[in-house]
């Protein structure tokens, strides 16, 4: 199955369930892509002693999932994209909401 993630969250708690959910899903198989959209782009800076979030991308990306990111979001937060979350468009979106089977959003 094609599962879209879509996270708009920065708190730290919703994006780390996010990707312990995107992991999980990897390792039954299924295709997944997370596109971080608005306040979403923000998910590399959210780690906390109690929600690890970069560890879960991590294990996300490792797993073959795919993570995405805003570029216009990142833009307007003076940030850039990273090899973790590379810059994408609103066809990236477009695209990845038209061939998902489900999308779920954070």
């Amino acid at each position: 199955m094609k599962i879209g993630i879509v996270i708009y969250s920065n708190d730290s708690e919703t994006v780390w369930n996010a990707f312990r959910f995107g992991v999980f899903a990897v390792k039954q198989g299924d295709s997944v892509t997370s596109f971080l959209l608005g306040k979403g782009v923000e998910c590399e800076t959210l780690d906390s002693d109690r929600f690890k979030v970069t560890e879960q991308m991590r294990l996300f990306v490792e797993g073959g999932g795919k993570i995405l990111a805003c570029g216009t979001c990142l833009k307007i937060r003076h940030s850039e994209g990273s090899d973790l979350c590379p810059v994408s468009t609103m066809k990236d979106l477009y695209e990845l909401i038209r061939d998902a089977d489900k999308i779920i959003t954070f």
